[in-house]
């Protein structure tokens, strides 16, 4: 999952985002190897609606239910053979330098 802290995005230049969003189309043309067709970036966090269960029933809100400062950016599946394989092309993630950016790798549940 792709996180982002969006109180942090205004301290980037057009300039430098342009050139660092150009390197992340490259980066997902040089992992199209390992990558499922599943996977999406996600629309900002303003757009977000949460159900989470209240004392009598489903409760819905709008904005994310995190009480991080992060939020989700996106997500894509890759398919590799082991978690060192997975960092490894995570630590290729452009928007890495960017401030706020952090990737979570977790393993996904197979039936």
């Amino acid at each position: 999952m792709f996180t982002t802290t969006p109180e942090l995005d205004a301290a980037v230049s057009p300039e430098h985002a342009e050139q660092v969003y150009g390197r992340t189309y490259d980066w997902f043309g040089t992992n199209r190897e390992v990558m499922t067709e599943s996977g999406a970036q996600l629309q900002p966090v303003t757009t977000a609606t949460t159900v989470t269960y209240g004392g009598d029933g489903p409760v819905v809100a709008d904005g994310p239910f995190s009480e991080a400062k992060e939020v989700i950016g996106g997500f894509q599946v890759i398919d590799v053979p082991d978690l060192d394989a997975a960092i490894a092309i995570v630590k290729t993630w452009p928007l890495l330098e960017l401030p706020g950016v952090s990737v979570e790798i977790r393993p996904i549940i197979v039936y």
